[in-house]
């Protein structure tokens, strides 16, 4: 029925992606139930790093991931972790990710991530005139920072690869003294930085859940239930034996349990991210990055310092690893000032759903009134307002955007 007469959809997953979409679908006059097993933000849009970075925003799979090495990616200590395992569909993604790990797959994604990251800001701006309190916030600065110019290169030579793409970023190349002087929490081992700019951030459980506010105040039923069934009808679908004129599937790094049914090949893995929180003598102004370390900073409205990173291949409901957040704090006592990073609180792990490519998975599958919208790796709060958006205009006129084109659900 998506396309005809929508008036009430099923979405299945409380994080960003799903309230967004709630939320476009709610300004086209539709009424929404959401169902969530645990509430909202409870998954990774909690404990993320809150960056609105679409000049970042790249696909996962790329070169330098396999130059760190097999021996290096077996590391617990290693920013890129894969346990060894043997689930056939965990072996199955990684023998896909690496296939992909290769210059011109990586532009080929590229390619088709810059629509959406294009249109990235739009989204939030038209949640922010909606009446969503949650502030955004200009990252001026934020820096990018390194023990030395020769390990900047790296991330230099990455932002002429995406220029050369066709998406946009503005940086300039800093000292260390010169950093400092802008963000007194590096400490006195940072010699080189990058000050980038046209980037925003967010705390991203504050914003999440003030957008779940916002739908529920529109009127959006939220149940808190375990969804054990999706089935198609002739004209929608059901969740748990309820009838809905359209039904989504927004559940994250556990999308292909309901998906697959519906011929979403693709796999999603859960690529498992940590973090927590500390107090800073000196809260940075705007996001701190340690791209060698891939440890993000941000800080958050409660006014401590978020750090987060690592990507962990594992399931997603596995147990924390404590070794991976003993690897953070060892990679990021010596790179910040005024913090101590053994001091910690909100100690978090968050299944970031993974593809094979490094592309979302947005559209409708196989069955007409059944939608997929997951998919985005480090990308699900940046890229899930817009992704809601484009969702809710193509189930309510039943015409894809042209945005959409290369993350189809049901590509090979």
């Amino acid at each position: 029925m998506a396309g005809g007469d929508v008036r009430e959809v099923g979405i299945v997953g409380a994080g960003m992606v799903g309230l967004a979409t709630a939320w476009f679908l709610q300004s086209e006059g539709v009424k929404v139930t959401i169902y969530d097993r645990k509430g909202v933000a409870a998954g990774a849009s909690w404990g993320n790093a809150g960056w609105l970075t679409p000049g970042m925003a790249v696909p996962l799979p790329e070169p330098a991931v396999l130059r760190y090495g097999i021996r290096a990616l077996l590391s617990p200590s290693s920013p890129v972790y894969v346990p060894p395992t043997a689930d056939p569909t965990t072996l199955s993604f990684l023998t896909r990710f690496a296939r992909n790990c290769t210059a011109p797959r990586w532009r080929r994604a590229m390619h088709s991530l810059i629509p959406l990251n294009n249109r990235a800001f739009e989204a939030f701006d038209a949640l922010a005139e909606g009446g969503i309190s949650s502030p955004v916030h200009e990252a001026e600065p934020f820096i990018a920072a390194y023990r030395s110019a020769a390990d900047r290169e790296a991330l230099v030579d990455e932002y002429r690869h995406i220029t050369e793409a066709g998406q946009q970023i503005e940086f300039e190349l800093l000292g260390g003294d010169q950093a400092r002087a802008i963000e007194p929490s590096l400490s006195e081992e940072v010699h080189a930085a990058i000050l980038i700019h046209g980037q925003r951030f967010i705390d991203p459980a504050a914003y999440v859940h003030a957008l779940g506010d916002a739908v529920l105040a529109r009127g959006a039923e939220l149940r808190i239930d375990p969804v054990t069934s999706v089935t198609a009808g002739s004209k929608g679908g059901q969740i748990n034996g309820q009838n809905f004129d359209a039904v989504v599937i927004a559940t994250g790094a556990h999308l292909n349990t309901l998906a697959k049914p519906f011929g979403v090949k693709t796999i999603v893995q859960a690529g498992r991210g940590y973090s927590f929180t500390v107090e800073c003598e000196h809260l940075p102004l705007g996001p701190v990055y340690f791209p060698t370390q891939r440890l993000a900073c941000t800080p958050l409205e409660s006014g401590r310092l978020r750090v987060a990173g690592m990507m962990e291949f594992r399931p997603a409901d596995a147990p924390m690893d404590p070794r991976r957040i003993q690897a953070l704090v060892a990679a990021g006592n010596s790179l910040l000032a005024g913090a101590d990073l053994n001091q910690r609180e909100d100690e978090w792990v968050g299944a970031r759903p993974v593809t094979p490519d490094g592309l979302p998975i947005i559209g409708r599958t196989k069955a007409p009134g059944v939608f997929a919208a997951g998919g985005h790796g480090m990308w699900g709060i940046l890229l899930g307002p817009i992704t809601g958006k484009l969702l809710a205009q193509q189930i309510v006129t039943g015409r894809m955007p042209s945005e959409l084109a290369d993350v189809d659900p049901l590509r090979k």
